[in-house]
């Protein structure tokens, strides 16, 4: 059970779920409430979906998704946000059909109405999903859950759209000259100039101000180099990526820092990049960084709990303190004296996440939940 089908982290897991469902053997229909950019591909990805619309009356929709439910012989209802949850909750009174909901952000910007049906449910359902196992401590302590009925389930990655290729393959050759040369034909650059990015758009999961900071502090080492954020402008939090770009230009990045907005060719993109650099503020899991791992880039990341959990305390990442730019230009200017060290690092981890991360895994360990809930009775 879905929202709506705009393109987000969540949309483009499910997707990718719906995608690799088949071979996988698992039996699921999509519901969804508002239409989206990626609708067309949901309904080519080989499931049926179904767009139900709330409208006027809750108590209508309910009623049109419970007769749905039913005459689907729906065993599990798994719904990808608490109000979801809360109107499949509703719907499946009286019936054997299970709740699970998956929590795929934290609580912290949540507004009143929303937090409330956030406690309503997540007592109710009959398991509760979450997407790093430091998401799940946070939940699990704050709203004082039984341990039972809280699982983890890591997001999954459809790998084979980083490599161009129908299968995943860990030994590839990643890059190609070819491929190299296209974002830089863009931007125009030199050949030697390091190209360097970030994947993710403009909210306050992120905190690319912190990057903008160690732009500048890299850029007064006369460093060349070329920054490019790629991910959209959120209106209703505009003031997060006009600050940054009001501080490259306040601080002599005009010419050095690109901000690509919304893309639809990131894996080509990462593909390109000679090292990424990411900056969290709660992030719950962070494909964008999995991504980027995959494709075997040296990463740079801060020290979040989520991102200790992902790169094994900093394995197969390179971590600096959180907010903390001094620290993670020190830690730059380690990779860009002894590159090939950290090259050897994150070819290391690349077979890591795809190995840990891939879809595959995601569907595996989703069904061994479902089964679980299913026959426990």
């Amino acid at each position: 059970m879905l929202g709506s089908l705009n393109r987000g982290g969540t949309e483009t897991l499910l997707l990718d779920v719906f995608r690799n469902a088949g071979k996988k053997k698992l039996d699921a229909i999509g519901l969804f409430r508002k239409s989206g950019v990626l609708e067309s591909d949901f309904r080519e990805s080989g499931l049926v979906m179904i767009k139900v619309t709330p409208g006027k009356w809750p108590m209508g929709y309910i009623l049109r998704i419970r007769k749905l439910l039913l005459k689907n012989n729906v065993t599990i209802a798994h719904a990808q946000q608490p109000i979801d949850a809360l109107y499949a909750w509703i719907a499946c009174i009286r019936t054997k059909t299970k709740i699970i909901q998956t929590l795929h952000g934290y609580d912290f910007s949540e507004n009143k109405s929303g937090n409330l049906i956030l406690r309503f449910i997540i007592r109710r359902t009959d398991t509760n999903i979450y997407v790093s196992d430091t998401q799940r401590q946070y939940y699990q302590e704050k709203y004082h859950l039984n341990p039972d009925k809280q699982k983890v389930v890591y997001n999954g990655i459809a790998f084979d759209k980083l490599d161009g290729l129908d299968t995943l393959s860990t030994t590839k050759s990643i890059t190609s000259d070819t491929n190299k040369s296209t974002l830089r034909n863009e931007l125009q650059l030199h050949f030697n100039t390091l190209l360097i990015g970030a994947v993710g758009n403009f909210n306050n999961v992120r905190d690319q101000l912190t990057t903008c900071r160690f732009l500048k502090l890299l850029n007064d080492q006369k460093i060349d180099f070329h920054f490019v954020f790629v991910g959209k402008r959120i209106e209703r939090e505009s003031l997060l990526y006009d600050d940054c770009l009001n501080y490259c230009s306040e601080n002599g990045l005009y010419g050095k820092v690109t901000f690509l907005g919304s893309r639809n060719d990131v894996p080509e993109i990462l593909q390109q990049l000679d090292a990424f650099i990411y900056s969290t503020n709660h992030d719950t899991f962070g494909i964008a960084l999995v991504e980027a791992m995959a494709v075997g880039i040296p990463v740079f990341v801060n020290d979040w709990g989520v991102m200790l959990e992902i790169t094994e305390n900093g394995k197969y990442a390179t971590l600096y303190k959180t907010k903390d730019e001094d620290d993670l230009l020190q830690q730059f200017m380690l990779f860009l004296q002894n590159k090939q060290v950290y090259q050897d690092k994150a070819r290391q981890a690349s077979l890591f996440v795809r190995e840990r991360y891939s879809i595959e895994k995601h569907i595996e360990v989703l069904k061994e939940v479902y089964s679980k809930l299913i026959f426990k009775d």
